[in-house]
């Protein structure tokens, strides 16, 4: 039974519209906790998760992997339009760097 949740990516955030603190897990995006304090909203978002993920295992499922388990490529796939293509190109010899170089740096600054 795989009911450790401690490796999952949780973050707490205030929400204007609910004037409450909102417990987020990012490996379950549909699953959240409201409660007027952020370590209250924690132990909420929490509870849930080990809940759903006792569930999923008495049902056969299996719960996602963490995001900090993960091991990722460093490499992935975009589209964009031709015209953004031929401008980030251009700036990339510009500035006499890789394309590759310059998209990194400006992603590193999201």
């Amino acid at each position: 039974m795989n009911t450790n949740n401690d490796r999952y990516t949780y973050r707490i955030t205030w929400s204007e519209d609910d004037r409450e603190y909102v417990g987020l897990c990012s490996e379950f995006p549909s699953l959240s906790w409201l409660a007027e304090k952020p370590e209250a909203a924690l132990q909420g978002i929490r509870k849930i998760v080990k809940d759903v993920i006792n569930d999923m295992d008495k049902n056969g499922e299996t719960p996602p992997s963490p995001l900090s388990g993960r091991t990722y490529s460093g490499k992935f796939m975009v589209r964009i339009p031709p015209e953004i293509h031929r401008d980030l190109a251009l700036k990339a010899a510009e500035e006499g760097v890789s394309l590759n170089r310059l998209i990194s740096a400006k992603l590193s600054r999201v």
